[in-house]
């Protein structure tokens, strides 16, 4: 069982149990809860600090956790005049100020106890390389000065590495270390477009992405995706017909279609961003989930464009554990300066300890073992994942199966209620995400997304769509 959910069974049992204490009354030790519930010592601590967090039981060092007196109820306040304040517009704002975060909720989200996760976004822990973070983790607290402010930029060595995987000459000096790739999303659009300007966007995409556009007080423009990327004659329409001067793609296992930009298109992108005076933000979120089967991948975008036309954004987060948030931005010419300011503005810097961590990490032989041992699974779980549906609902349609990523897009047949599709599915026992929060605009298509990296393995997956079909046979 594993630590955290053996804490909240641990802690629901100490809740019906507090009911028969009197106040101030101890609980049983430590050692004999231990020793009862066969769990660690972490464990309890883990549950003891759950009920000390909701009130229940005070802990005192040394002498053991005793139950709360019942807090005292606070008044309630009038908050309604938030309402208005929150929602007045300062004049000539032209975006609404309100932020949909609930597309990225979705994947972050626990599910019930249960509940198969067909919506998760990150490695399951049997695939994370625990053991290895954990001795890389260790091994960087022990170093010289590891605890110590951290250049703003990001550790030298950190930033070389990065560069080395953009390839195309760019330099350790031309990098920033980030918290994640989200966070240098969001730096990225905050630092190449003014509130209320139009940003390009890949239809259907991302949809954090959509959110960090919108929570700046961007317009997402949608410009519609095939199994070969973004469409060359419809972006160059859409940077005539709006002005924007920036577009975001995922030009590699784009999220949601999978799809990877054709050679063809790639130096088109780059010559219709450059004729419109815009930058690309490239968005590399999964090149280290590759599936065994893929071959050779194409080189970032980046690396081929020596004029400062791309801003390269990259994460290790994706390959390792959501906890590991540590990403790169990489870009040419004078925005690498307005990238670096509004990233201190809003970080100061990255913790040095983790990113002494990674860099142990990275250059450890377990590395290149991890991402080979991923590759192979993922590659697993897709062909299982894919000839379920093929065998069990023959009425969803995935068109393009990718060579990497986590997750399958699946279109439902047109009238299809999808949002009553996930209520059922989650009823049957398993979390799937709609489409609609990937598009920007109107949905041509009700669409499912279905990931196949945070679940426990082969069975679940299995057992999922095994649930998923008896969701879509509920009257």
């Amino acid at each position: 069982m594993h630590e955290r959910s053996s804490g909240d069974e641990l802690a629901k049992w100490l809740r019906t149990e507090l009911k028969r204490y009197s106040v101030g009354e101890k609980l049983p030790s430590s050692r004999a809860l231990v020793d009862r519930f066969r769990v660690s010592p972490v464990t309890v601590s883990r549950a003891l600090a759950q009920l000390a967090a909701e009130g229940l039981v005070v802990t005192r060092p040394g002498a053991g956790a005793f139950k709360a007196a019942p807090r005292a109820t606070a008044p309630v306040g009038d908050t309604s005049w938030q309402e208005v304040a929150l929602s007045a517009e300062t004049a000539g704002e032209p975006v609404p100020r309100a932020v949909d975060a609930s597309g990225v909720l979705v994947t972050l989200a626990a599910s019930p106890p249960g509940v198969i996760e067909f919506n998760g976004g990150y490695l399951h822990q049997a695939l994370q390389p625990t053991a290895a973070m954990a001795a890389a983790l260790a091994r960087a607290g022990r170093r010289p000065g590891a605890w110590n402010r951290p250049p703003v930029d990001g550790l030298p060595e950190l930033r070389d590495w990065f560069a080395r995987g953009v390839g195309g000459g760019v330099t350790a000096a031309e990098v920033l270390v980030t918290n994640g790739g989200q966070s240098a999303l969001a730096t990225a659009l905050r630092a190449l477009a003014p509130p209320g300007a139009p940003v390009l966007v890949e239809s259907p995409t991302y949809p954090g992405m959509l959110a960090i556009a919108r929570a700046a007080g961007l317009r997402p423009v949608p410009v519609p995706v095939d199994r070969d990327g973004v469409r060359p004659e419809l972006l160059e329409q859409a940077f005539k017909a709006t002005g924007a001067r920036l577009f975001v793609c995922q030009p590699l296992f784009q999220n949601p279609t999978g799809a990877v930009l054709a050679p063809e298109r790639r130096p088109e992108v780059l010559r219709i961003a450059r004729a419109a005076g815009a930058f690309v933000v490239e968005d590399d979120f999964v090149r280290r989930l590759v599936h065994a089967d893929a071959g050779p991948l194409p080189r970032p975008l980046a690396s081929e464009d020596p004029d400062g036309v791309v801003v390269h954004v990259c994460s290790l987060t994706k390959a390792t554990s959501p906890s590991l948030r540590i990403g790169c931005l990489a870009a040419r010419g004078p925005v690498l300066e307005r990238l670096r300011a509004i990233q201190v503005v809003d970080q100061l810097f990255v913790p040095g300890p983790l990113q002494e961590a990674t860099l142990e990490l990275v250059g450890s032989p377990a590395w290149p073992r991890h991402l080979r041992t991923v590759a192979a699974e993922l590659k697993s779980r897709r062909d299982l994942l894919a000839a379920g549906i093929a065998e069990r609902l023959p009425r969803l349609s995935v068109d393009h199966i990718p060579s990497g990523g986590y997750h399958l897009w699946a279109r439902l047949p047109d009238g299809t209620d999808e949002q009553r599709l996930v209520a059922s599915a989650l009823r049957a026992g398993v979390a799937v995400p709609p489409g609609r929060p990937y598009f920007a605009a109107e949905p041509p298509a009700p669409y499912l997304r279905l990931s196949f990296v945070a679940v426990a393995g082969a069975a679940e997956i299995t057992e999922g769509v095994r649930r998923l079909a008896t969701a879509w046979d509920e009257p």
